[in-house]
């Protein structure tokens, strides 16, 4: 691990005393739970968001898949080393983690996904996607330049911070678990809890939406490949037609949910690939189907997992074919449920409240789509919520994982308040007062 040399610069001033602590700061616990009031005023400095607007639109012009975010990495780390702001890097191969505050607990982690999907833009305006078959299709590009954004109104506000604000800007969030890999790699070592956020193309600017307790789904992918005796169209007797069996396996695959599943845990199963045959009169030797599913529970999730390879090979033979199912883990790990802490959900209304108004609290109905956020939560707790875009004067904003994808760049500054908010009230809360008063730091940047 690369450590950036402000890192070790930033520990070896505290343990100098050139740092302030909570017992150096002239300002009350009140007054500095007071700040995060103003971070929405900070955040609408029309500076600060053609600042972050300017993010975006690089980000954007220049998409990168999972793992593959070297540029956008070093966009992030150049804004990073101008703020003045210790980062570790590379985490997870191009992820990066900075800290602002003492170096000490408690410690708060607000994240960012970084990567873009593998698809063509079809919206046109003046930055549009550079890279042919790649766009920012799913708003991971307004992520980045709102905890951006949210780093710089907190590294104004640094030397009142009672604790660490830890930023996690994460790769490979469209289904190459990066979050599990920045795990892996120590990322949540001293972290108590975690934030994160999704724009929304549904929600009206100026609105989040949330839920306690499961929020999405947990999912997987799986792939078969279906093998029979290919043979000539006229003459199917003398032929073991694999297209005839993938037909019943799909068809039984759908039995699964509508058959077996409790109607109350929602399960999905979605069958979207399947190659097979190139010619009109031609049997194939085998036939490849693939695709998704999801459920809501671990329980839910494991049987259907088994179901899924019991089905698939049981119906492959009863048309005299064999079956091979993979279910992907190597390269599209599972993910997890995403569970939001029910106490983290009381605070986080309390906040988002006080920043919004209650009026723009959504209840959030459970999602069936996923979110690699879930790997952070299981691990510790961690809130996810959803952040508005829609309005009038900004017409269709399309929807994610679509070409005609679009951001609505008025909301960057709530994405950036908010993380900036919820960070700053949370060390304000839970400062451990004892470590305080004796000066301790950790010692794991």
């Amino acid at each position: 691990m690369v450590f950036c040399r402000w890192v070790s610069l930033i520990f070896l001033l505290h343990l100098f005393g050139a740092l302030p602590t909570l017992s150096n700061s002239s300002l009350t616990t009140k007054e500095l739970a007071d700040i995060p009031v103003n971070f929405l005023t900070d955040a609408k400095r029309p500076e600060l968001v053609d600042w972050m607007v300017g993010i975006r639109r690089k980000i954007h012009e220049n998409p990168e898949l999972g793992y593959e975010e070297f540029e956008t990495s070093k966009l992030i780390r150049d804004e990073l080393d101008k703020m003045g702001i210790p980062y570790k890097y590379p985490v997870a191969v191009t992820g990066i983690i900075g800290y602002i505050g003492t170096g000490g607990p408690p410690f708060v982690a607000i994240r960012a996904d970084m990567d873009a999907l593998a698809m063509q833009e079809s919206v046109e305006w003046e930055h549009k996607s550079k890279v042919p078959g790649k766009m920012h299709a799913c708003g991971h590009d307004a992520h980045v330049a709102m905890l951006l954004g949210a780093a710089k109104i907190l590294q104004e506000y640094r030397d009142n911070l009672q604790g660490t604000v830890v930023l996690f800007f994460q790769p490979a969030e469209e289904g190459g678990g990066g979050a599990q890999n920045m795990i892996e790699a120590g990322a949540l070592q001293n972290v108590d809890v975690i934030f994160g956020l999704h724009v929304s193309t549904d929600l009206p600017i100026g609105s989040v939406a949330s839920r306690p307790g499961p929020t999405m789904a947990g999912s997987g992918f799986f792939e078969a490949v279906i093998s029979g005796k290919g043979g000539h169209a006229a003459i199917p007797q003398h032929t073991i037609d694999p297209i005839l069996a993938a037909s019943n396996v799909i068809v039984s695959l759908q039995h699964l949910v509508s058959r077996e599943a409790d109607p109350l845990d929602s399960q999905v199963v979605t069958v979207a690939k399947f190659q097979g045959g190139g010619a009109f009169n031609v049997i194939p030797d085998a036939v490849t189907i693939g695709g998704t599913f999801r459920a809501f529970s671990k329980e839910s999730f494991t049987q259907l997992r088994q179901r899924i390879e019991e089905v698939i090979t049981g119906q492959a033979a009863v048309q005299r074919c064999s079956a091979s199912v993979d279910f992907l883990t190597d390269t599209k790990p599972f993910f997890p449920v995403t569970v939001n802490s029910k106490d983290l959900h009381e605070y986080f209304q309390n906040v988002a409240g006080d920043m919004l108004g209650v009026h723009n609290l959504k209840v959030m109905p459970p999602l069936m789509g996923s979110e690699d956020f879930a790997f952070f939560s299981e691990v510790i707790p961690g809130y996810f919520f959803f952040l508005g875009m829609k309005n009038e004067s900004s017409g269709s904003l399309g929807h994610p994982h679509s070409p005609y994808f679009r951001i609505n760049e008025d909301a960057l500054p709530y994405g950036a308040a908010l993380h900036a908010s919820l960070a700053t009230r949370y060390l304000v809360e839970h400062q451990p007062k004892s470590q305080l008063a004796e000066g301790k730091v950790h010692d794991e940047l």
